[in-house]
């Protein structure tokens, strides 16, 4: 016999047959059944039973509690949301059709607050009509059973849809750490190069170094990211070991953001991370060493680099005619008449400095 109550207030679970129950408001419930993680002491998986018809579910909860899951039960919407934000169950079956609240509702709200929205919902029903499946995946759910239940089919699918989840939930935490302590990472789908999640850091250097709009990828990034498919495509060399990705190195000023290829998440995203290098010291040690202003500083700096005057003015926002002024300048006061006597001079003055 299952005694259940549908005051919202109360907390219960269904105890398994032919034992006895526990008088304490949050009493838990394992079968003894063949999962190996519960006979091992390990904190068993919970599911919550949203129906508000109890005798309907003696036979789901038998096979449950044989398969070693702690099963909690709710007989109305409001005791639904109330058990799900306490005991925050691994995945929530829940009945479509409840007088009151019905699920569609009660989904909709598990969804709406963080500390439930993770929770993956599956939905029992003997409605097949098209609009409340799309009702159900409207609402936030991932799955859904027909009525009369078979059990064998419903812990086949619970065993999948906790498995996605507790992967998504170590993704979560990840990406939580990344930003923590501020690692600027970010994830891009390698079926179709779409961003699918990045760090508050990742989108702030986005935005600054290639002034993309929230949510999307540069198309400077999607060009690297397809060279990169392309050589991964390709079979190594007989003899060689494979290419490893070629970091792609943006400058702004004297500063350089370096992004990395990392390898592919259990997903198949592309995982990039973000490193932001300023060489803001080396231009003001050239500064003071040649007494150059800041402008002339930063063009020898980018000539000691091997870029072209072009390439200079791209960087600084000038045109190659002033930077080719700048320059000038420069050899006046380095007393040299061409660029790699310039970049020489200043490579030798900058590694005495280093080692002094």
């Amino acid at each position: 016999m299952l005694e259940v109550s549908n005051e919202p207030e109360a907390a219960f679970v269904m105890a398994p047959p032919d034992k006895p129950e526990s008088s304490g408001a949050t009493a838990t419930s394992t079968g003894s059944g063949a999962r190996p993680d519960a006979l091992a002491g390990q904190v068993a998986d919970v599911v919550l039973i949203v129906d508000d018809v109890p005798d309907n579910l003696s036979v789901l909860h038998d096979a449950l509690d044989e398969a070693g899951y702690t099963v909690l039960v709710a007989t109305n919407g409001e005791s639904a949301l109330q058990r799900a934000a306490h005991a925050q169950p691994d995945i929530v079956l829940l009945d479509a059709m409840m007088p009151g609240m019905d699920g569609f509702e009660v989904a909709r709200r598990l969804k709406a607050q963080p500390e439930t929205a993770h929770i993956p919902i599956v939905f029992m029903t003997g409605l097949t009509e098209t609009e409340h499946v799309v009702a159900a995946f409207a609402a936030g759910g991932i799955d859904y059973v027909t009525k009369p239940i078979r059990p064998k089919e419903v812990l086949a699918r619970i065993t999948a849809h906790m498995h996605s989840a507790r992967q998504a939930a170590q993704a979560r935490q990840a990406r939580n750490a990344l930003d923590a302590f501020g690692h600027a990472t970010m994830a891009i789908r390698a079926a179709d190069l779409r961003l699918v999640w990045q760090t508050p850091l990742a989108r702030k250097l986005l935005q600054v170094y290639f002034e993309a709009p929230a949510g999307q990828v540069p198309p400077a990034l999607l060009a690297w990211l397809r060279v990169q498919a392309e050589a991964e495509g390709q079979a190594p060399i007989q003899g060689q070991s494979p290419r490893e990705p070629r970091p792609l190195t943006v400058a702004l000023g004297a500063k350089q953001l370096m992004l990395s290829l990392q390898e592919r998440t259990a997903d198949d995203d592309w995982l990039i991370v973000m490193r932001e290098v300023s060489d803001a010291a080396v231009v003001e040690a050239l500064t003071q060493a040649f007494k150059l202003t800041m402008r002339e500083a930063e063009v020898l700096y980018w000539v000691v680099k091997g870029k072209t005057n072009r390439d200079i003015g791209d960087i600084l926002g000038s045109s190659p005619a002033t930077v080719k002024k700048h320059l000038e300048r420069v050899y006046v006061k380095l007393g040299v008449e061409t660029r790699t006597a310039a970049a020489s001079i200043a490579m030798t003055r900058l590694r005495q400095a280093n080692q002094g």
